[in-house]
């Protein structure tokens, strides 16, 4: 095979600009194609086949004329192996092939792909509360979306759009630490899903995505507080809502927990009455022994028409109540409410009683029970934690377990013979 570029100055258009030809000889046979560039005859060596240095950019149009011989003797070579002969139609789909247009990837929305994972979830049999917070961080991708004005396809997710999404989560939606990391996890176990059961490619990998989370100090009632909410005289609508709260104070149930409480869970034990129930969180069975304080609130609010066994409000209502409870039982110590803005650590005092939740009531249980000499391994059976470690963060909260070993270290006092004891969720450490 022989190519020649020729430029065919009998054709010249209008500026003077005559095109150039490669002319191919396959064993005898004669095709000959325009290569789509055109330049003067003054720009043209003939003897070299080539522009010459007049010529704009010459060094790129010699190229291709290389590069346009290479690929017509690869397409020679290959018509040889196969046995067909050379056409013109194949010569100047070589030369000048037609421009494919790029591929569009239409990407889609991570509602689509979210919603199919918590159908799965629900399917699988998870909680209620999984689901739930599984669809608020839904929706803050959701929101990211139309802020952003991307898509959060997760073929396509890389870290730069992970860290916009961060951003918008800290600074426009003004979320804490906790409540971002949350979303993060939430987010990783998605992807996971994807990858692992849905086959989907993934745009980044996933142990790439980190945040840090911040260790919030978790707020309990010591003896005196829980003592002063016992005694304190308050509106008859409010009552309900301290009776309930100190309820979970001695059983260490979780509002969705208590909420539920019906005849059905009442059992006889020994002269006594245990709770008998699935949590609604972890759905890991327990059995809560009723001390005295716990039984007498459900005998209080014993109803034989009700099955319900206490009248508890919606959580909302709860908690708001709940902070008019601790400001009329005088719960106005200053709690050191610690949070994080732009990586610093910010601290603030704020009345104890402006923090107070239904859920203060189970960390208070737990960090009593604890403070009374209750294993740690019972403690984690009656709280339904399904991992010791979880139970394991209220042991490291009672710092009155510091404070006795630093004062018998560097006072030299006795340490304790044994728990403490006393009346109900009321201890007193000397």
């Amino acid at each position: 095979m022989v190519t020649q570029f020729v430029l065919r100055t009998d054709k010249k258009d209008k500026a003077g600009l005559s095109p150039v030809h490669m002319v191919v000889y396959f064993d005898g046979a004669r095709l000959k194609c325009a290569i789509g560039e055109k330049c003067k005859p003054a720009d043209w060596n003939a003897d070299r086949q080539q522009f010459r240095r007049s010529y704009p950019l010459a060094d790129v149009a010699n190229q291709l004329l290389a590069r346009l011989t290479a690929d017509v003797l690869s397409w020679w070579r290959a018509l040889r192996a196969v046995g067909e002969a050379p056409t013109l139609v194949g010569l100047r789909a070589v030369l000048r092939p037609v421009a494919v247009a790029e591929q569009v990837v239409e990407q889609e929305s991570v509602t689509v792909w979210y919603d199919d994972y918590r159908k799965s979830m629900l399917a699988r049999g998870y909680a209620k509360e999984t689901l739930r917070h599984h669809l608020v961080t839904r929706n803050w991708m959701v929101c990211f979306e139309k802020w952003a004005g991307v898509l959060l396809d997760p073929t396509t997710y890389n870290l730069e759009l992970h860290d916009r999404l961060m951003v918008y989560l800290r600074e426009e939606r003004k979320l804490g630490p906790n409540s971002v990391a949350t979303a993060l996890k939430d987010l990783k176990a998605f992807l996971r899903w994807l990858r692992d059961e849905r086959g989907v490619v993934l745009g980044l990998e996933i142990r790439k995505i980190t945040i840090k989370g911040f260790d919030v100090p978790k707020l309990y009632l010591n003896a005196a507080d829980l003592e002063k909410l016992e005694q304190a005289m308050m509106p008859a609508n409010l009552v309900p809502t301290r009776d309930i709260f100190l309820f979970c104070c001695y059983t260490g149930l979780r509002y969705s927990d208590v909420a539920g409480l019906h005849r059905g869970n009442l059992h006889e034990w020994q002269g006594a009455r245990v709770l008998r129930m699935m949590m609604s969180k972890t759905r890991a069975g327990v059995s809560i022994y009723l001390t005295g304080a716990a039984s007498a609130i459900l005998d209080k609010y014993h109803d034989p028409e009700r099955l319900k066994l206490l009248p508890v409000h919606p959580n909302q209502v709860m908690n708001k109540y709940l902070k008019r409870v601790c400001k009329l039982a005088g719960l106005l110590g200053a709690a050191d409410l610690v949070s994080t803005q732009g990586g610093e650590v910010v601290r603030a005092a704020v009345p104890k009683s402006e923090l107070v939740t239904m859920h203060t009531a189970r960390h208070t249980f737990a960090t009593q029970s604890l403070l009374r000499g209750m294993p740690v391994e019972v403690l984690q059976k009656v709280l339904g934690h399904k991992k010791i470690q979880t139970t394991l963060i209220y042991a490291k909260i009672v710092e009155d377990f510091q404070h006795q070993t630093m004062r018998r270290v560097w006072e030299g006092e006795p340490a304790a013979t044994g728990p403490v004891v006393g009346p109900v969720c009321a201890v007193e450490v000397a």
